[in-house]
C-alpha cells in the first residue's frame, strides 16, 4: 500500500486541506474508488475504510492481480465531516456539482479539479454516495443513462437491484457523469445509510465491491455470489409524498412489502400534538426509499416504491 496526497489546497480560515489516496498493486489504471464528497456521508467513509483495510491485506497476500493498480481515496470532503455540515463549510457549495472542476474557479471546483485530475484513465470508476433527500434505501447501483453506461456490469455487484437514470442539467457536473463521458465505467453504490453506521448494508457495500473486482479479474477473493440483481428505471419508481408539514413518523422500512391501503406513515402537529395526515400506500409493492428525519415539509417525497404490477 502506497499512501499519496492526491490533492492539497490552503483555506483562509483552518489549516491545508490534504485529500489522501491509498495505492494497491502496480500497472494498468484498473478500478478508482471515492468517497464522500459531502460532510453527512458517514456511513460513506467507514465503507471506504473497511476497503482500504482490505485490499491492504489483500496486496500483503500477494491477492492484487498482476499489472493492476487500484486507487481509493476515502474522503474528499473530511473539512465538512470535521463540522458535521453536508456541503463545503465555507460557502455551502457541493463538490459533487462542480466536475469535471476548474484549476482556476471558486474552491470546490479547484478541488474537484484537483481530484478528476486523478481519477480519470481508470477503467472503473466506483463513487459511494448519498440521495439528495435524507433517508435509507434498498442498497443498489445507480448509472445515468449517458450512452456509456453499462448494466451488465453493474449487475456484477451482486447488489439487489441496479437503477438507470437519466441525467438532469444538473448531474452532468457530478463526478459520475464525467467519469462516464471521459471513458470509465462509472457506478455509484448506495447503501441504507448515510449520516449514521449500519454495520449490515455497510459490510453489504464492502463486500460488493469486492465481488466486482474479483469477477473483473483484478483481485483474487472468496466471496458469495450476491444478488441477480433486478434493474429499473428511476423513472418507474412511484413517489408518496406528505401532503402537510409536521412531526414525521415513518412504520415500513426499505425492503418491506407493502399492499394497497397499508399505512406506511403519519405526521403529527408539532403543536397540538394531533395526527393531522396519514401518508397510505396507494400500490402495492416493495420500500425502495424511506425518508428518515424526524420532521417533514409538505410535497416532501417520504418513500420509493416498486410497484408490482399484475398481468
Amino acid at each position: 500500500m502506497i499512501k499519496d496526497t492526491v490533492y492539497s489546497i490552503k483555506t483562509p480560515f483552518r489549516g491545508e486541506l490534504s485529500i489522501p489516496s491509498y495505492h494497491f498493486g502496480k500497472g494498468e489504471k484498473s478500478a478508482c474508488i471515492v468517497g464522500p464528497t459531502r460532510g453527512n456521508e458517514v456511513q460513506q467513509l467507514y465503507i471506504c475504510s473497511q476497503i482500504v483495510k482490505i485490499l491492504d491485506k489483500l496486496e500483503k497476500a500477494g491477492a492484487i492481480v498482476n499489472n493492476n493498480e487500484i486507487m481509493v481515496i476515502p474522503s474528499v470532503n473530511h473539512y465538512s465531516i470535521n463540522v458535521e455540515k453536508r456541503f463545503w463549510a465555507m460557502d455551502n457549495t457541493d463538490i459533487n456539482r462542480m466536475f469535471p472542476g476548474d484549476a482556476e474557479g471558486e474552491t470546490t471546483r479547484r478541488i474537484a479539479d484537483g481530484i478528476f485530475k486523478a481519477v480519470k484513465g481508470y477503467n472503473y470508476g466506483i463513487q459511494f454516495a448519498s440521495f439528495h433527500t435524507p433517508g435509507d434505501f434498498i442498497p443498489h447501483v445507480r448509472m445515468m443513462e449517458t450512452g456509456y453506461q453499462n448494466t451488465s456490469l453493474a449487475n456484477l455487484f451482486g447488489l439487489p437491484y441496479v437503477v438507470t437514470r437519466k441525467p438532469r442539467p444538473i448531474d452532468t457536473a457530478t463526478l459520475n457523469y464525467n467519469w462516464q463521458m471521459n471513458g470509465t465505467n462509472a457506478f455509484s453504490v448506495y447503501t441504507s445509510a448515510t449520516d449514521y453506521i449500519d454495520e449490515k448494508s455497510a459490510n453489504q457495500a464492502v463486500s460488493s465491491v469486492l465481488r466486482f473486482l474479483t469477477r473483473m479479474g483484478i483481485i483474487k477473493y472468496n466471496c458469495h455470489n450476491g444478488f441477480i440483481a433486478t434493474t429499473l428505471e428511476e423513472e418507474s419508481l412511484m413517489s408518496i409524498r406528505a401532503d402537510v408539514s409536521g412531526i414525521y413518523k415513518r412504520f415500513k422500512e426499505p425492503g418491506e412489502e407493502v399492499a394497497f391501503g397499508d399505512l406506511l406513515a403519519e405526521v403529527v402537529d408539532p403543536i397540538e400534538g394531533e395526527v393531522i395526515s396519514q401518508i397510505i400506500a396507494p400500490s402495492e409493492g416493495i420500500i425502495f426509499f424511506a425518508h428518515r428525519k424526524p420532521l417533514v415539509i409538505e410535497n416532501c417525497t417520504v418513500y420509493k416504491l416498486i410497484r408490482r404490477l399484475h398481468e
